[in-house]
């Protein structure tokens, strides 16, 4: 896993900082927060399986149903590349990405999300 299919500058992020800045911002972070996300793991499946516009477009049009649905779909997605690369499989991650987002708790479901992904580059994260 030396050879990274997306860019380590890009895909590891400091949960702390990104989780300060979307407070800080009343959350307009936590957006730029999530495309980057989801560039990481579509650079990571070598595959578009996520798109931020289509992601907004239809998290408004209803009211953020869609953006439940999407939490889910990225944890598996992170799964996914967990199964490829060879590394514990945090199985449960779509069920708590879900559970989180239901109840309010999105920037926490991107915060453990981050923690996964920065484990594809063998970092913490902060």
């Amino acid at each position: 896993m030396n050879d990274y299919p997306y860019p380590a500058y890009e895909g590891v992020r400091s949960i702390v900082t990104d989780l300060l800045l979307t407070v800080i911002t009343c959350g307009l972070y936590g957006l730029y927060w999530q495309y980057r996300q989801m560039e990481t793991l579509n650079g990571w499946l070598r595959r578009k399986d996520f798109s931020f516009g289509l992601w907004l477009l239809l998290s408004i049009i209803t009211c953020g149903i869609f953006a439940i649905y999407y939490e889910y779909k990225m944890a598996k997605g992170i799964n996914e590349i967990q199964e490829q690369n060879k590394m514990r499989v945090a199985s449960d991650l779509p069920l708590i990405c879900l559970v989180l987002t239901i109840f309010g708790l999105a920037f926490v479901s991107l915060a453990i999300q981050q923690l996964e992904i920065n484990k594809f580059y063998g970092a913490s994260g902060d």
